[in-house]
């Protein structure tokens, strides 16, 4: 193999993640994890990721059709949505908080009322028990039986059926039930699909990964992290390119000619796989994009939730967008040089993507636009 050089590790990483729109179920199982963010502006980064990867897709199709689909709800580096098969592999979960038996008891008693009714709506469950309030993580105040759920759902005892409104609707889950399985051999597989997601990716931040899969998707194994991280530089292809060392998976080939971006522009997710790591960004693309939304306003530089704007295989500015009287789009757009590209090709593809945009923000025929309900 042709040793790749950072140019090529870059159109690597733009081709190998953007691969042709597909159905909503294949798209998940290519992409093994999409992370989700309750912000719409202008619409929620898990539809923002797929709707680059799913044919005809539209802001909020994931929540309409997760109840059909074999996909759940769940920690993996982040949060987010996740095939089954992963699902089950990361479960029986051990929590690195350990419970009180009184804490069990209350687990137990909520999860034979979940049972009892199907699917419940958390106020059900406030309703029923009046646990009372609690200091949440932000230092604010929320319902201890909100709480107990989303700890019961990271255990494996419950699931999310479907979402209304936004909130989560659980059901009871047997993942708790199952033979645990091999540390070893279950790291490596979450590994493996952590590189198949981020790839190439520098040594840096396969470490970061490994790390960050025994402390949100497997916590039981925190001890194996290590192993597991020696036993990815062993078996995964790397190269040292540019004085730092880079890993992709078996039987892929970054210097192929074949990794050619089209002339297209696309305005990504900020937890879109391209950009997901901003130390390769920063490799990739010479300048820094940071996430804004929790930065206090005067201090954002790029805007509250700046897309980064892909150009071919260049991110070469970024765009704040909104709908305009509910139908308009208004975009907000930036460049790294201060202005954009003055080729031709550029302005058609960035009008089309604009258009993409705006039609994928629009409710299906028949549907009430998201948010709305």
């Amino acid at each position: 193999m042709t040793p790749p050089t950072l140019d090529d590790l870059r159109r690597h990483a733009v081709v190998r993640s953007l691969f042709a729109p597909t159905t909503l179920p294949r798209a998940i199982e290519r992409l093994g994890f999409v992370q989700a963010d309750p912000i719409r502006a202008p619409a929620r980064a898990q539809d923002l990721t797929l709707r680059h990867r799913v044919r005809d897709y539209r802001a909020g199709d994931l929540e309409r059709r997760y109840p059909t689909l074999a996909v759940e709800e769940d920690f993996f580096v982040n949060y987010g949505f996740v095939p089954r098969a992963l699902h089950a592999l990361m479960h029986p979960r051990q929590a690195r908080t350990a419970w009180t038996q009184a804490r069990w008891r209350q687990a137990h008693e909520v999860r034979a009322f979940v049972r009892e009714r199907g699917v419940v709506h958390p106020r059900e469950v406030d309703a029923a028990f009046a646990h009372g309030k609690t200091k949440n993580w932000f230092g604010g105040s929320s319902n201890a039986s909100t709480q107990l759920l989303d700890g019961m759902h990271h255990r494996g005892l419950l699931r999310v059926a479907r979402r209304e409104s936004g909130v989560r609707l659980y059901a009871a889950h047997d993942a708790h039930a199952r033979e645990p399985a091999d540390a070893d051999m279950a790291l490596d597989a979450l590994v493996d699909v952590a590189v198949a997601k981020y790839a190439p990716l520098p040594a840096p931040s396969l470490s970061m990964l490994v790390m960050w899969l025994g402390s949100a998707a497997a916590p039981q194994w925190r001890e194996q992290r290590r192993g597991a991280l020696a036993r990815a530089r062993q078996r995964l292809p790397s190269a040292r390119v540019d004085g730092m060392t880079w890993y992709w998976p078996a039987g892929e080939n970054p210097a192929s000619r074949r990794h050619a971006a089209p002339d297209m522009v696309r305005l990504l997710a900020p937890f879109d796989p391209v950009v997901w790591d901003r130390r390769r960004f920063e490799a990739f693309w010479g300048w820094a994009y940071r996430f804004e939304a929790y930065t206090p306003a005067p201090q954002r530089v790029r805007g509250y939730y700046a897309l980064p704007l892909l150009w071919r295989d260049q991110v070469i500015g970024w765009g704040n967008l909104a709908l305009v009287a509910g139908s308009r789009l208004q975009a907000e757009l930036g460049y790294v040089t201060g202005r954009p590209p003055r080729e031709r090709a550029f302005r058609s593809a960035l009008d089309e993507e604009l258009a993409q945009v705006e039609t994928f923000l629009q409710p299906r025929p028949g549907r009430a636009a998201p948010g709305s309900d």
